[in-house]
């Protein structure tokens, strides 16, 4: 769960998931034309490819391969552990 909090405290990486809450299924390009676009981050490829890892290893991304192209994909499933991990009284 550790990487979880990890991933979760960096805000580029919060603007990525938010990217991908719009519109699931993009690519590294795709994500980085809508970070400067809608965040005004300006973020080199590489440096949001590592922070893609980074959520990836934290189960909030997923990605698929199709020909050539890699695509990622929102899970929201280790957020919804952390809500059951402490329900409301």
């Amino acid at each position: 769960m550790g990487d979880l909090y990890k991933a979760l405290a960096d805000p580029t990486r919060r603007a990525i998931l938010d990217e991908l809450r719009q519109r699931d299924g993009q690519t590294l390009y795709e994500l980085c034309v809508r970070l400067i676009t809608n965040h005004g981050l300006g973020s080199t490829r590489q440096a949001i490819s590592q922070h893609l890892d980074v959520l990836e290893d934290a189960g909030l991304v997923r990605t698929r391969r199709q020909g050539r192209f890699k695509f990622h994909d929102l899970d929201t499933a280790p957020l919804r552990e952390i809500a059951e991990r402490w329900p409301e009284a």
